[in-house]
């Protein structure tokens, strides 16, 4: 199974901000030119992981990106199902129906297939992910700008 673009970016926003002293206190401009995404679409995966509980953002002097307590603790599953959405692997309907719809077994077994993947990564949190060598690596980044 493949993560889309926008999990994958959520991942490592989290990632980053755990790694950060006092869990960020960067902005979205300086997490996205250290982990090298888009400005664009780091904007979108903040204002995501927001709604979600998981990153706290504020304005102004003294502003920045914080994570918070349940986005360190949460497993890496839910955190993807999360960004991902439930959608299933496969789609038979549509513009271009599957003419084995009626009796395909492959739908059903990539759907197992699915929700076995995201439970494997349910014993994984945010903090796990930031344990060394990871988090001196994150810590490591700087601009490419200043650099």
């Amino acid at each position: 199974m493949q993560l889309t673009r926008f999990t994958d970016l959520g991942l490592r926003v989290v990632m980053r901000l755990a790694a950060s002293p006092g869990g960020g206190g960067l902005t979205t401009s300086q997490v996205a030119d250290q982990m090298s995404i888009p400005y664009t679409h780091t904007a979108k995966v903040v204002a995501r992981l927001r709604e979600l509980g998981m990153v706290e953002a504020r304005r102004g002097r003294g502003g920045g990106l914080t994570i918070t307590d349940a986005g360190r603790v949460t497993s890496v599953g839910r955190l993807a199902r999360a960004l991902e959405g439930d959608d299933e692997v496969v789609t038979c309907e549509g513009d271009h129906p599957c003419p084995l719809r009626s009796g395909c077994r492959l739908r059903g077994a990539l759907r197992r297939a699915q929700i076995a993947f995201y439970d494997s990564l349910d014993g994984v949190t945010v903090d796990d992910l930031i344990q060394e060598p990871t988090g001196l690596t994150l810590l490591a980044l700087t601009d490419p700008v200043r650099a």
